[in-house]
Formats: structure tokens, C-alpha cells, sequence
């Protein structure tokens, strides 16, 4: 999913993928107009996914 789109064009996205036959992880970055160019990004375990559900879900139901 899209989280944002700067003005350049580059999109914040979180998707599930898996490079070189790997389980699939939760990957954070953002991609270009046309997905040829990649910023560094963070990956997250389905359990380290979860964890992050739950932090996020708490900091917002102060």
C-alpha cells in the first residue's frame, strides 16, 4: 500500500515481498514512478510486523 507520494514522485510504500525465494517480509520504502529505483528501506518479520501493529495501535489510542 501507498503511505505518501512526494512531489518528485516517489512513493512510500509497504509491501509484502520475497527476494531469492525467501519467506516473504514486510518491506518499507519508496520507489520511483516507474519501480527502477529504490530508496534504502526497512523489512519486517509477519511477527516483527505484529509487534509494530501493536506500538503503533497503543501510541494511538492515548
Amino acid at each position: 500500500g501507498v503511505l505518501s507520494t512526494k512531489s518528485n514522485g516517489w512513493r512510500k510504500e509497504l509491501n509484502l515481498v520475497s527476494w531469492n525465494e525467501r519467506d516473504a517480509k514486510y518491506d518499507l520504502r519508496e520507489w520511483n514512478e516507474d519501480y527502477t529505483r529504490m530508496s534504502k528501506g526497512v523489512t519486517f518479520t509477519e511477527e516483527e510486523a505484529e509487534i509494530l501493529k501493536n506500538i503503533l495501535e497503543d501510541e494511538f489510542d492515548k
